[in-house]
């Protein structure tokens, strides 16, 4: 179970303002619930938020590249959470500016029909 570091806690003062926040630990890594909605993803001291295709653009187009790990038959899977930029990182309001973001798609993801499998 990874511990939780500085930068975590860091996090957590600086995101204060989205709502009530909690790290759960995966996968050697933590994900990020604001009030108990899935948003992002630490992982390295990195933060990755989630991203759709409503939002997929902003994060390309600042050359970031979506958060990758390693499957045990050594391809790579890919997850829709992408890092912020590092000037985000730079002030408080950035940071939750970027991190907003992922809340957001998240929460389109929440409020979208779940896909039924054909019963034919």
């Amino acid at each position: 179970m990874p511990r939780r570091s500085e930068y975590l806690d860091w996090l957590f003062e600086q995101l204060a303002p989205l709502g009530a926040l909690r790290a759960r630990a995966m996968f050697g890594a933590f994900g990020l619930y604001c009030d108990e909605l899935f948003f992002a993803i630490v992982d390295d001291d990195v933060l990755y938020v989630k991203v759709d295709d409503a939002s997929r653009a902003e994060f390309e187009a600042e050359g970031l590249a979506p958060f990758t790990y390693p499957m045990k038959d050594g391809s790579t899977s890919t997850l829709s959470y992408y890092p912020l930029p590092d000037f985000a990182l730079e002030t408080p309001h950035e940071l939750v500016f970027w991190a907003k973001k992922g809340l957001a798609a998240a929460l389109r993801a929440q409020n979208q029909p779940k896909r039924r499998k054909n019963q034919g």
